[in-house]
């Protein structure tokens, strides 16, 4: 298969690694300034770049009919938008805003847990995020998926990186060197606290998952999610 990579930071260069090792061919490497040359001779993009970056690749990639599999976070204000571009072109599209295995079955676990824990009102939940010092964008992109999470599955109505309303979840973002990503959701009553977390130990978790996600939607039209490539629904 013929990768194009979009983002050629610490990301793009594990991912590069990664697809090289599982027999795949990459034709272009595009960092920030680069052209889209060669784009055109791939079968499947990976976008790891940055916000600014994230929806001029995905819409260009669709005006080249190629696949397109993006871990940006940080754009999501457009992702509709996005969204409805690719059914319009006929394209294929995966966003996740974490591709590692072990985080998607802690989204699952979150989701359950919300749905227990949403008529105890003894208990109030809050998040934790860690990430290294170069990550752009605060609250994480995987943070609020987890947020969304319990807002979907209880009385919760929106996320806050400031002191928290009532119906309001507070996600505190700490950014520590050489931290590839932490998150914890705390559930505290008086009398005792309930604890999910996920913690990242390298990059290897989250490249992987993007070249498994690319090799799923090679030959395929639509928009999926990291639960279609997992088969976790």
């Amino acid at each position: 298969m013929k990768i194009a990579l979009l983002g050629y930071g610490k990301m793009g260069k594990v991912i590069e690694r990664i697809a090289l090792e599982r027999g795949h061919e990459i034709v272009l490497r595009k960092d920030h300034g680069d052209t889209y040359d060669g784009l055109e001779n791939a079968d499947v993009a990976i976008d790891f770049s940055v916000p600014t970056a994230a929806v001029s690749n995905i819409s260009t990639c669709f005006a080249t009919n190629v696949p397109i599999v993006s871990g940006t976070t940080g754009w999501l204000e457009q992702y509709d938008e996005m969204v409805a571009l690719c059914n319009e072109k006929n394209g294929a599209f995966i966003y996740g805003s974490n591709f590692s295995l072990g985080v998607n079955i802690f989204f699952e676990l979150n989701n359950y847990l919300a749905k227990m824990m949403a008529n105890l009102e003894e208990y109030k939940v809050s998040m934790e995020e860690i990430h290294h010092t170069q990550k752009l964008d605060a609250p994480s992109g995987t943070a609020i998926t987890l947020a969304e999470g319990i807002i979907e599955n209880s009385d919760y109505a929106n996320w806050t990186l400031e002191v928290p309303k009532a119906n309001e979840i507070h996600i505190e973002a700490k950014r520590i060197e050489n931290i590839p990503g932490t998150h914890s959701i705390f559930y505290d009553s008086a009398v005792d606290q309930i604890e999910i977390k996920h913690t990242a130990h390298s990059r290897e978790g989250f490249a992987l998952g993007a070249v498994v996600a690319a090799e799923w939607i090679n030959g395929k039209k639509g928009v999926f999610t990291m639960k279609d490539v997992l088969n976790l629904k």
